[in-house]
């Protein structure tokens, strides 16, 4: 008889609130992706590149030589205050963030190692360290601004804590860690062997003038850090899945090793068009746009829901919005998702989804990576 790896997990909840969608006709508000297409000069450079011979078989391994040169290089621009990637032994291209994050703790997680997990979490990583035999160690962050309480944090921190597992921008919350977050964490494993897997995949969405803080940023963390990052999430591409990590050499070894045997090479055609978008924008004038575009985009959302009887909580970053819906309904978070779906067609995530224990405070999750229409759309029907 077939016994569960993970008995206690079912479909996600992001795969749920699309279905259900679908099926009552509501605005996709839930899932994580834009209802708009990739920046057209990339989309032709896919296009040439899916037509040129040659480009059909496997890239390398680590991914395609210009395309880590392209990013290590990029890096080196957007984090100017550290030492640039070496893009033979420090960037390898992956199958999505999703992927490189897997193989990550494949990699470093033992059986019975204590990973540290900030909640709300994306649903992701708390089974992909349970595979691995590893343990997640949930610290959860305080709403409304979901920084780190880093005295709760000391109290969780053991001799077998394997990993720290950070995520800014933040999924669901959009808090963005500061220089003193991380600060706090050198402090936190300065005398320990325990690495940091940083899910930096939003990390051009940051707001208000607010500085970009990676962990690639802080000498102390830099040698210990494996750094995530998405093509999907920068050119509004979700459906490519084609992500990287950057880290120290000895780190990347290790990944790699791991990353041969899951997904061994990322679409070649797909890293070519990706190589050229990069090459051909040497101010990155692209990422650097990003944080008005979606800045304006969370400010439009939150003037259309004024008066519409939630609170909205801070967006420092990413492309989400949390609200909470306590003057409209007194129902559990999910029981709240699914009447918005079937009942005002505007389908949402409730945040509890995020808790492995289910934690329930009223919020419900919308995402706002949409076209002005679409959230016009929605809004008018939250607000009927």
């Amino acid at each position: 008889m077939l016994q569960s790896k993970l008995p206690d997990v079912g479909v996600s909840i992001f795969t749920q609130m699309t279905q259900l969608a679908q099926e009552t006709g509501a605005i996709n508000l839930a899932q994580g992706f834009p209802d708009y297409d990739p920046p057209q000069a990339l989309l032709a450079a896919l296009a040439r590149h899916a037509l040129t011979p040659g480009h059909h078989q496997y890239a390398p391994m680590p991914g395609l030589p210009r395309l880590r040169e392209a990013i290590a290089a990029q890096v080196a621009r957007l984090h100017s205050d550290a030492p640039a990637p070496d893009p033979a032994t420090e960037v390898t291209l992956a199958a999505g963030a999703t992927e490189a994050l897997y193989s990550v703790l494949a990699a470093v997680v033992r059986p019975g190692d204590e990973v540290l997990v900030f909640e709300p979490a994306y649903d992701l990583y708390g089974p992909a360290i349970r595979l691995q035999g590893g343990v997640p160690r949930y610290v959860r962050l305080p709403a409304p601004h979901f920084r780190p309480d880093w005295d709760a944090v000391r109290r969780v921190v053991s001799p077998r804590t394997r990993l720290v597992l950070m995520n800014t921008p933040h999924n669901p919350s959009g808090a963005v860690f500061t220089a003193d977050d991380w600060h706090e964490l050198a402090r936190l494993l300065d005398g320990t062997d325990a690495l940091v897997l940083s899910d930096e995949v939003y990390e051009h969405f940051v707001f208000d003038g607010a500085p970009r803080m990676s962990a690639r940023q802080h000498p102390a963390l830099r040698e210990r850090s494996f750094v995530l990052s998405s093509f999907g999430k920068t050119y509004h591409a979700t459906g490519w899945k084609v992500g990287y990590c950057v880290a120290p050499p000895a780190l990347t070894a290790e990944l790699r090793r791991v990353h041969q045997f899951v997904t061994f090479a990322v679409n070649t055609p797909t890293q070519h068009a990706l190589a050229d978008a990069l090459e051909q924008d040497p101010t990155d004038a692209h990422a650097r746009g990003l944080a008005s575009f979606y800045q304006a985009k969370r400010d439009e959302f939150r003037a259309l829901l004024d008066g519409a009887g939630y609170e909205l909580l801070p967006v420092p970053g990413g492309y989400f919005q949390l609200a909470r819906y306590n003057a409209l309904s007194s129902a559990s978070d999910l029981e709240f998702a699914q009447y918005l779906a079937r009942e005002k067609g505007v389908a949402v995530v409730p945040v509890s989804a995020f808790y492995h224990d289910g934690f329930d405070e009223g919020l419900v999750r919308f995402c706002f990576a949409k076209e002005s229409a679409t959230l016009q759309a929605a809004a008018t029907r939250l607000r009927g």
